[in-house]
């Protein structure tokens, strides 16, 4: 956690460079908005309604995160690449307990 009470995410790209983030807690945002704040290369397509999965991770540390819903799971059943560490970062709201959280951008699905 930072002084001015933001936490801190490492986001690893997909060519393995990892990018530390601060995200704030008081902005209602979530992982997705986060990485494209940072211009990081993740998609949002569908604005973090978890309709498409261009925001797919994997989740790499050991950060509680919350339950996943019944949009995100089916999403995530239709989405290429799923691992069981695998999240959909618009379903990721920006909270203090993602202090620390470490994250790596799935592969993107070919079109």
């Amino acid at each position: 956690m930072t002084e001015d009470g933001n936490v801190l995410i490492t986001v690893v790209d997909r060519q393995g460079e990892a990018h530390e983030l601060e995200a704030p807690t008081d902005m209602n945002m979530n992982l997705m908005e986060v990485c494209k704040a940072y211009e990081l290369p993740v998609q949002g397509t569908c604005g973090g309604m978890a309709l498409c999965s261009t925001c797919h991770c994997y989740v790499l540390s050991e950060t509680e995160l919350p339950e996943m819903g019944e949009d995100e799971e089916d999403m995530l059943d239709q989405a290429f690449f799923v691992e069981d560490n695998s999240r959909l970062g618009c379903q990721l709201r920006i909270t203090d307990e993602l202090d620390g959280l470490r994250v790596q951008l799935a592969p993107e699905a070919e079109e």
